[in-house]
């Protein structure tokens, strides 16, 4: 690589775990062996999860002449002055981008898959940033960019990322050094060579020359419903019912009702088609989107999360099998799971029968227990006692029908398809404002409750006033999704307290016995 800048400024981007210090290890000894002079600094920080860190490398691209003084190095990356940027995932690439690193001058190579941040997990829709707008940025601001999954090349070579970062780095031709120099120092580095060579190599064609993704392979309603187990009685009754909905109605159903199977059971998916076929009904082809929305929040909603759904989802095997391979475990290796719960009142009332439920929950209302009786437990669920304990709260589904949380959920279910079936053919943009309500409703316990408080403050405001002939159709789709947006973004619920009334200012007044006086000491005569 020619240019007539002497020195040239690496700099690392990397979560922590990921070997980011050993990629910029292994930069300093390449460097070193080819004679040029190199100075590395680190700097820790907690940017957008814990342990993320920023490594820069700071070399001259020729050695110095016998005699020369030696060279002064930054200690930090400059703005605008840093030759190439390295990160091992997208939106660490568009940090990178934002504090001004990334120039005219700076080749850019990162992974373009993604470890989601807090606050994209905390969102309650989602919270996701757009990754085409993240590389669509890398590509305008960078001089040269090589953006490829470099994730998907760790796992396919059973390494680490800073090796896939290295062969990257090596294949796009910014090192002043050639190929052997560093797979030299990988090899001196004498832990895990043959796996860190493999990452290096596939990353290093990967730079040279990008594969292309291939097409998009789309799929319809009959191919989800061929490939799914279910028996062939029902899934013939399926697709008939399905052949008279449009086309994308038809796949959103079909991916819904195997949920409700999978959830409840084959009738549970029945009683979720009736609903989708009520909406297709009312809606003019106008409402299409509003339609989609609809029968795809009608199928998040059927399937609620409550501690049976929880617990069976914690003891499937292929959960198990994800968690071994997310830890990267051999065969052979020892994999021990541990599940944290802390259920309070609300919890094991929502499971328990209607009346029963409704009993317990006015009991510790009365006695002011709700949201305080909590019971922190620790349950190892790949040793015997713990997978039967939890699998015992599976086996409760059959019984889930006659739950408390199962009767309040398909009664607001039930009050939303009726309004939903009204706006539909008078207004579009309304409907489809309506359809994306249910995203509130998250979750058990707490996060349950605010959620029905927020479904029933946005309701009694924005949709209650339209369905009784008070307010605009437009008007109210406008204040709908203005609130509803809101609403997502606040998922502490401080909406909820600015909502209710002000409460009274008014101190009460204690009464308190009046002190008896100190008798008077009569002196002695």
């Amino acid at each position: 690589m020619t240019t007539s800048n002497p020195s040239c400024g690496i700099l690392i981007a990397a979560l922590g775990g990921e070997g980011g210090g050993v990629l910029a290890d292994w930069l300093v000894q390449c460097a070193r062996r080819h004679g040029l002079p190199v100075q590395a600094t680190s700097v820790p920080g907690v940017a957008q999860r814990t342990g993320a860190t920023s490594y820069y490398i700071e070399l001259l691209r020729e050695a110095l002449p016998a005699g020369s003084a030696a060279p002064v190095f930054g200690l930090t990356p400059v703005a605008g002055r840093v030759d190439v940027v390295v990160a091992s995932e997208l939106l660490e690439a568009a940090r990178m981008v934002e504090r001004g690193f990334v120039t005219g001058r700076t080749t850019l190579l990162a992974s373009t898959h993604r470890v989601y941040t807090t606050l994209e997990k905390m969102h309650m829709a989602d919270g996701r940033q757009d990754p085409k707008r993240l590389m669509d940025a890398a590509r305008a601001l960078a001089r040269q960019t090589v953006l490829f999954d470099m994730e998907a090349v760790t796992q396919q070579t059973g390494t680490v990322i800073s090796a896939v970062m290295f062969g990257a780095l090596a294949g796009a031709g910014v090192l002043p050094w050639p190929r052997a120099v560093c797979e030299d120092v990988i090899r001196a580095s004498g832990k895990g060579v043959q796996a860190s060579l493999a990452g290096f190599s596939a990353a290093f064609d990967e730079a040279q020359q990008p594969s292309q993704p291939g097409p998009a392979v789309s799929r319809d309603a009959l191919q989800v419903l061929a490939e799914a187990d279910v028996p062939h009685a029902q899934k013939s009754a399926w697709t008939t019912r399905l052949h008279a909905w449009p086309a994308s109605v038809q796949l959103l159903a079909a991916h819904g009702a195997l949920r409700c199977r999978d959830y409840q059971n084959g009738a549970y998916s029945d009683h979720f088609l009736d609903h989708v076929q009520g909406l297709v009904d009312a809606a003019p082809p106008a409402a299409a989107e509003a339609l989609d929305e609809a029968v795809r929040h009608l199928a998040l909603w059927m399937c609620f999360e409550d501690v049976i759904r929880v617990a069976d989802l914690k003891t499937r095997r292929s959960r198990y099998a994800r968690v071994a391979s997310e830890a990267q475990a051999r065969p052979g290796d020892i994999v021990r799971v541990t599940e944290h719960f802390k259920p309070g009142i609300d919890e094991v009332a929502a499971v328990l029968p209607r009346a029963l439920g409704q009993w317990l929950v006015a009991l510790a209302t009365r006695r002011g227990w709700m949201g305080k009786a909590h019971v922190g437990l620790h349950i190892r669920s790949t040793s015997l006692w713990g997978f039967l304990m939890l699998r015992g709260l599976a086996w409760l589904r059959p019984l889930r029908p006659r739950s408390l949380r199962y009767a309040q959920e398909h009664e607001t279910l039930a009050v939303w398809l009726d309004a939903m079936r009204q706006v539909l053919p008078r207004s579009p943009a309304l409907a489809l404002a309506l359809a994306g309500l249910p995203q509130v409703l998250k979750g058990y316990g707490d996060t349950q409750a605010r959620g029905r408080l927020n479904y029933a403050r946005l309701w009694s405001v924005h949709v209650a006033p339209v369905l009784e002939g008070g307010l605009d159709a437009q008007q109210a789709a406008t204040g709908l999704s203005d609130a509803l947006r809101a609403t997502l973004a606040d998922p502490e619920g401080k909406l909820n307290q600015a909502h209710r009334p002000a409460a009274s200012t008014a101190q009460p007044v204690f009464w308190a016995s009046r002190p008896a006086r100190d008798k008077p000491i009569t002196p002695a005569a």
